[in-house]
């Protein structure tokens, strides 16, 4: 299905865009950055929050990293300000460039099991799979804020996987 190049790859492209995200609601106003924009998440700042908590999450499946407080509903609040969230978010993107970097493709075979909140009981299912959710977990979130962001009139940067910088 996959194999540890691909990780290494899909984590470049993570750090990639969430560093351009930082550059662009850094400097926007809190009221924006909370207005209710109609997204599952509500806000651009929910929705950022959201996905900073279910990287943290997962990671935390994958390797020794802390989990977030809180389950789902709570994930828009997982930090107070944009600033918070800018620190947490390139904490953890740096975390995810490690654990990328030092996987080998080995450690994608097997099961992970977790116990998940979203569903109440305890899951396993195929570790290469949950990797692949991850990832695509973070482009589907991070495309409904490249959204926000373009309806509140700003200029994200490009998306495009093809486009990525060969250095973050």
């Amino acid at each position: 299905m996959i194999d540890a190049a691909y990780c290494r790859m899909m984590a470049r492209y993570n750090a990639w865009q969430n560093k351009g995200l930082r550059a662009t609601v850094d400097p926007m106003p809190k009221a924006e950055l909370e207005q209710d924009r109609g997204a599952f998440f509500g806000s651009i700042f929910a929705t950022l929050n959201h996905l900073l908590w279910a990287d943290q999450i997962w990671l935390s499946r994958f390797r020794d990293f802390a989990a977030p407080k809180g389950g789902i509903p709570e994930s828009r609040q997982l930090t107070p300000t944009i600033a918070v969230w800018s620190a947490e978010r390139f904490r953890t993107d740096a975390a995810i460039l490690r654990w990328a970097d030092e996987l080998h493709t080995i450690d994608l075979t097997g099961d992970l099991t977790w116990y998940s909140g979203a569903t109440r009981r305890e899951m396993s299912k195929p570790r290469a799979l949950c990797i692949v959710h991850f990832f695509n977990h973070q482009a589907h979130h991070r495309g409904q804020v490249h959204a926000m962001l373009t309806a509140a009139g700003q200029k994200p940067q490009a998306t495009d996987l093809a486009f990525m910088p060969e250095s973050i």
